[in-house]
């Protein structure tokens, strides 16, 4: 997703940008019953709500809700903690630490646990940066900053490379997702790093 510095703080999304989203996230194509392996199929059951996979058989209805994705934006010597990802979506394209959570994991341990799992870093949630979410993307972000208490930063599980850079050396045009750029900008706008 090509971005330059200038136009940075425009959070208009543009239909590219959703088809794009779409192909990092597809939606799984769910074909049987979970309850009683019957065949789903999409219906409207309400007028104001989406169509929902029902089973044939059964009549189960099967959510196809989002994914909760929690991460964590590390802050070193005044500088960001950035990895580069290696795993698809968005191979070899910087982003701060996070993944999805567990069932039944807290978002913040979950946050927590990435960053650990992806830089090696010790963390302490600081506060809630913010929540993003975008119209045709299956994935809701929430972002804490986030205090480092340990470890030694290093490429970890599903890493290329991890790197600290101040808010001019920030790679925009090379940034993973929506809400990468998004949540840098957020940091910006509300007074940077402390």
């Amino acid at each position: 997703m090509a971005h330059d510095h200038h136009h940075q703080h425009d959070h208009h999304h543009t239909s590219a940008q959703s088809i794009q989203n779409e192909e990092h996230h597809p939606r799984p194509h769910f074909q049987f019953c979970p309850k009683c392996g019957g065949s789903l199929g999409r219906q409207q059951l309400k007028t104001h709500e989406p169509e929902r996979l029902v089973c044939d058989a059964c009549t189960f209805i099967f959510y196809d809700d989002p994914k909760v994705a929690a991460c964590t934006v590390p802050i070193i010597d005044g500088k960001i903690v950035l990895l580069k990802r290696g795993i698809e979506p968005s191979y070899g394209k910087w982003v701060f630490p996070g993944g999805f959570l567990d069932r039944g994991e807290r978002v913040e341990d979950a946050a927590i646990r990435e960053t650990w799992e992806e830089v090696n870093l010790k963390v302490e949630v600081a506060k809630l940066l913010n929540v993003y979410s975008y119209a045709g993307y299956p994935v809701v972000v929430v972002v804490y900053l986030a205090k480092v208490i340990g470890g030694e930063l290093q490429a970890m599980d599903e890493t290329l490379e991890v790197r600290m850079f101040t808010f001019q050396e920030i790679p925009w045009d090379e940034l993973a997702f929506p809400s990468t750029r998004d949540a840098l900008i957020d940091l910006l706008r509300q007074g940077g790093i402390s």
